[in-house]
């Protein structure tokens, strides 16, 4: 019976360790997560129009929210048209911005999805989890008028 007791506590033991590193390894999202969120976000702008497409990229609660990972939608010419967590966001240029290490990461967005028409930009911005500054690599595609984009934070 102590035998077969302690198989049962070790067992358990070994199962709630086991399921919280494999839970740990998958709460942030991966660059191959983000630029396959793009690539569905994209499928999804193209099926549903871009008005719908959007208004789903704003929402927080939304289809395009995995983990610490979102959709960010901007013009061609450098208007932030979504941000499911910062609103106020919506409607500004990105032309002018700089991170906190005094890049111009808007316009690097703006340049690497007009030329490249897909690329990965690097900069610092909030975590939306963690709320701290942090390295970020956000994934950018063009779409026709439109440029969509799922960043990665380097933790």
């Amino acid at each position: 019976m102590i035998k077969r007791r302690s198989f049962l506590i070790l067992s358990t033991v070994i199962l709630l360790f086991g399921s919280l590193g494999g839970a740990r390894a998958e709460e942030f999202g991966t660059r191959d997560d983000a630029k396959a969120m793009v690539e569905k976000a994209a499928t999804f702008l193209k099926a549903q129009g871009k008005e719908k497409a959007l208004a789903e990229f704003s929402n927080p609660k939304g289809q395009f929210i995995d983990r610490d990972l979102y959709i960010i939608a901007y013009s061609l010419d450098g208007i932030r048209l979504s941000h499911p967590y910062n609103p106020k966001l919506v409607g500004k240029t990105v032309t002018d911005v700089t991170d906190f290490d005094g890049k111009q990461y808007g316009l690097e967005i703006i340049q690497t999805a007009k030329t490249k028409g897909t690329g990965w930009v690097d900069y610092k911005f909030t975590d939306p989890v963690t709320k701290k500054m942090a390295d970020k690599s956000l994934y950018v595609q063009k779409v026709d008028d439109t440029i969509l984009g799922c960043g990665i934070y380097k933790r």
